[in-house]
């Protein structure tokens, strides 16, 4: 790792402006297309934490990270405020194929207790933020982001509970709202989970995404993972895990401007439904002609209300 912080107590980062740490990631990245295959994972995180409590890191920029930038892995008591992260290729104002070769460049990772990240901006090419696994009492504000947005996991085998996402931003983002669970033989469980208050301007990808990970884990870019990053081109596979469940996830005054693709993805297992799903005032405009419904809504026990626009398929609009 880059820097490393193991068993840390009341320690905190700072700055007395804006302190940049730069990671030189384009030397890791190789060239598009090619590097990946060379080194894979192979390549360090720019900051990790281990088992650390009462922690604070502010006014920082991290820019351009080999691999994760923030990594935070079992902590008790974190805050991060007013620190940047800045991944990119080129300068571009959106997430093309070039810039998403610096694959796996997540923003803020966070796995523990009691973690309050707010007032913070992200531009990068991988999970924007990402709450792992065994993960609680979560709070995320005031955070403008673009990549593959806010997202919870991948998760397996563990519980994440009690985490909240409100009054972002995300300004042309690959994905906005991702949840995930990765392939696992053990029962997993993502429960109490609140988004809100969350704009989306042109979103290029998915903006909406809860259920399997859409990813790959080996040289096989197209590899079910068990959602294939191909899918759902070509024929490729994309399965929920059957031990995996969600329940009370509410989504609450979510707005998506002239996304480039469907509202989303709601994928769940239909022999192990998804539960108490709410969808409360999530309105979709501008959707281009032939993609303004959801393209896939399956196994969730799902509730629109609030004025939802497009319903999922799959659930029951109710009056507020």
């Amino acid at each position: 790792e880059c820097f490393l912080f193991n068993n840390a107590k009341n320690l905190t980062l700072t700055s007395s402006g804006k302190g940049l740490i730069d990671g030189n990631g384009g030397k890791w990245w190789g060239i598009p297309g090619i590097g990946y295959l060379i080194r894979q994972e192979n390549r360090p995180r720019l900051m990790r934490f281990e088992h650390c409590s009462d922690l604070t890191v502010e006014n920082l920029i991290l820019k351009n990270s080999p691999y994760w930038t923030f990594f935070a892995g079992q902590v008790n008591g974190l805050t991060v405020r007013y620190t940047d992260i800045d991944v990119r290729r080129t300068q571009i104002d959106s997430h093309d194929i070039v810039d998403l070769t610096a694959f796996n460049t997540d923003g803020f990772d966070v796995t523990g207790r009691n973690v309050h990240i707010h007032d913070c901006n992200v531009w990068n090419q991988d999970d924007s933020i990402a709450v792992k696994d065994d993960s609680q009492n979560m709070l995320f504000e005031r955070v403008n982001v673009s990549g593959l947005g806010l997202a919870i996991g991948s998760i397996s085998g563990s519980i994440v509970r009690n985490i909240t996402f409100r009054d972002c931003y995300l300004h042309h983002t690959y994905k906005g709202i991702y949840m995930k669970f990765r392939d696992g033989e053990k029962p997993g469980f993502v429960e109490d989970i609140t988004y809100e208050n969350i704009v989306m301007d042109e979103p290029e990808q998915w903006p909406i995404w809860i259920g399997p990970a859409q990813q790959s884990d080996s040289n096989n870019l197209c590899a079910p993972h068990p959602c294939s990053i191909c899918w759902p081109h070509f024929g490729f596979k994309c399965n929920m895990p059957k031990a995996a469940l969600y329940r009370n996830v509410t989504l609450r005054n979510i707005l998506i401007n002239n996304p480039k693709s469907s509202p989303g993805v709601v994928l769940g297992n239909t022999e192990n439904p998804m539960q108490n799903i709410v969808f409360d005032n999530v309105v979709v405009k501008g959707a281009k002609k032939g993609s303004e419904d959801y393209h896939t809504c399956v196994g969730s026990q799902g509730i629109a209300t609030g004025g939802t626009y497009p319903v999922p398929k799959c659930f029951k609009e109710v009056d507020n």
